[in-house]
């Protein structure tokens, strides 16, 4: 698992988080390209960080004046990428490498839930690449 570096401008993110919804977060990520905040909670932690009926991410997505993801942390890769694309029901993480080094996570999911998965214009996807990438070292993360 790759340490991960903040900045105090992070850290000041994760303290406001912390303060609005009660949860310990480890990671925050300003993802521009997605108009979005990703925070990675620490494990059993997501219930409180999204609350009852959505209301603690709802207030903290107020706060920041954009939309907050919230991401549980897993021990291991394979649970961490079905983090990632929650709530869509993943039933497979194989994780392949490449002779040339790169590493990938080929994930298969229920039929019903691939679009889920994806979400739309590969938002879903695209943040659990993002965040493989900082804590595993992950090049990609293809649905298989």
């Amino acid at each position: 698992m790759g340490r991960v570096k903040l900045s105090m401008d992070d850290m000041a993110l994760i303290a406001r988080f912390e303060q609005i919804t009660g949860a310990a977060a480890v990671d925050i990520i300003r993802d521009d390209d997605g108009e979005r905040i990703i925070v990675v909670v620490r494990p059993k932690q997501l219930g409180k960080a999204i609350g009852k009926g959505g209301i603690n991410v709802r207030a903290a997505s107020d706060a920041f004046g954009r939309p907050v993801d919230v991401v549980e942390m897993a021990e291991t890769v394979e649970e961490f990428v079905k983090n990632a694309l929650a709530p869509a029901r993943v039933e497979a993480v194989k994780i392949i490498e490449h002779r040339d080094g790169n590493k990938v996570a080929s994930v298969t999911v229920k039929t019903d839930d691939r679009g889920i998965a994806i979400g739309r214009d590969g938002r879903n996807v695209a943040r659990a690449r993002i965040l493989v990438k900082r804590h595993f070292d992950l090049n990609n993360v293809v649905i298989a």
